[in-house]
């Protein structure tokens, strides 16, 4: 149990750690490469570590120069080494999505699992398109643990999506790098397009249009280096309790600006959020910048099935942001959040509602009839869910009262620092 006071207002500069997905993807991409690939700005955590980890038991040699600091010396695009033991991906859904894609084009036989929420979480969907591509993959009733057969003769497929999702998309695509003609994805609508980003920069054959993206299979990959930018998920806190505490003055710096993963801020906008972005630059095709917010007052406004990609792993602070906006707000099109690490439909609603925010659970969504004051406070439970621990620790420092995170340590699986950062610019 983590106590988390309120806060007067935040006040002061800071920077977030590497970009998560994109650090998964820098450590997946530089092992299928040839030579090395120096990443920088690496944000390390559980699930990243996972990613090192895994890796480095398929043959792998990665090199920590520091916290921040790796170097991935690559073995090509089928040079990964099948072993006895599973690979355990731990609570890293990225990861075992994305790494099952890859070894379904490696020769030999493995399995993939991780811990007791990963286990929970459905595998069919990336199944179902390799299999197409000729892998050979079996599940537990659609769950982990994933065993793959690799196979050297994967085919080229054109696969529609049935629901939006970057991790099947990327599943696919890493998997067509060893098929034997070329592989289209279509999108529902665009989702977060860091693998796509990345493998042009390694020189894959990459064409992208509005609703697809297609990859070329042959050839090698060079990446000898990977700038990651600071991740906009560990922002979005931030951003959110200061423009919901009065007298909030907060600059981050080097954060990603990716448009498919900022939808945060357009809703944050229109709600009358007070938010620039200055010093922006593109690093490896990825755009990056600086975030001013200063404290508002809010509005309510909806967020309809078309948004919700672009701020899927933001929702749960929307919601928050929602409850102390003026009028009713609705999230529709979220069926998604319900098979996250929780189901995060009910883990926020039942959260929020115990601190006093007046929210209620929808079967793919949640409706908020917002007040503009401070929710009371009380005790929340993380239930594991590194997303619902940091929720429950920002809607503590916006409360009157504060609150009791329960399962706080969670934080560490995609945000080791945060619970520190968070006490450097509250002013109390």
């Amino acid at each position: 149990m983590t106590r988390v006071e309120p806060a007067g207002s935040f006040v002061g500069h800071l920077g977030v750690p590497g970009d998560k997905s994109i650090s998964h993807r820098a450590v997946l991409i530089g092992a299928l490469a040839g030579g090395e690939t120096h990443v920088r700005g690496f944000g390390r955590s559980a699930d990243t570590q996972s990613t090192i980890d895994a890796v480095r038991a398929l043959g792998v040699q990665v090199d920590d120069l520091a916290d921040d600091e790796l170097v991935v010396h690559g073995v090509g695009l089928r040079g990964l080494q099948a072993l006895d033991e599973p690979i355990d991906a731990g609570n890293a859904g990225t990861l075992m999505r994305l790494l099952t894609g890859i070894l379904a084009g490696q020769e030999g036989r493995f399995e993939v699992t991780g811990d007791e929420s990963l286990r929970t979480r459905p595998m069919d969907r990336i199944a179902e398109p390799l299999k197409r591509m000729g892998a050979r993959i079996d599940t537990a009733n659609g769950l982990p643990p994933v065993v793959i057969q690799g196979s050297a003769t994967l085919k080229g497929i054109e696969y529609a999506l049935p629901v939006a999702s970057a991790q099947v998309k990327s599943a696919v695509l890493l998997a067509a790098l060893n098929a034997k003609r070329q592989t289209t994805v279509v999108e529902p609508m665009p989702t977060r397009d860091h693998t796509e980003l990345m493998l042009e920069a390694a020189g894959a054959q990459v064409r992208r249009t509005p609703g697809s993206v297609s990859v070329e299979p042959g050839g090698s990959l060079r990446l000898p280096e990977v700038a990651v930018p600071g991740d906009f998920s560990s922002a979005a806190p931030f951003i959110v309790a200061a423009t919901l505490l009065a007298g909030s003055e907060l600059t981050l710096h080097g954060v990603g600006l990716n448009p498919r993963r900022t939808g945060l801020l357009d809703v944050l906008e229109r709600m009358g959020a007070r938010i620039s972005i200055f010093n922006r630059s593109k690093v490896g095709g990825e755009m990056i910048g600086d975030i001013d917010v200063r404290s508002a007052e809010l509005t309510a406004t909806d967020v309809d099935p078309g948004e919700v990609p672009r701020l899927v792993d933001e929702l749960p602070l929307f919601a928050l942001a929602a409850g102390s906006a003026r009028g009713v707000s609705h999230l529709t099109g979220a069926e998604e959040l319900r098979l996250k690490e929780t189901d995060r439909i009910e883990t926020v609603t039942n959260g929020l509602r115990a601190l006093g925010v007046r929210i209620q659970a929808r079967d793919d969504g949640f409706e908020v009839r917002g007040v503009p004051t401070r929710p009371v406070g009380g005790r929340m439970p993380s239930d594991g869910d590194h997303r619902i621990a940091i929720l429950a620790a920002v809607a503590g420092i916006v409360s009157r009262e504060g609150t009791d995170v329960e399962g706080a340590d969670s934080v560490a699986i995609s945000f080791p620092g945060f619970f520190d950062l968070l006490d450097s610019v509250s002013r109390r």
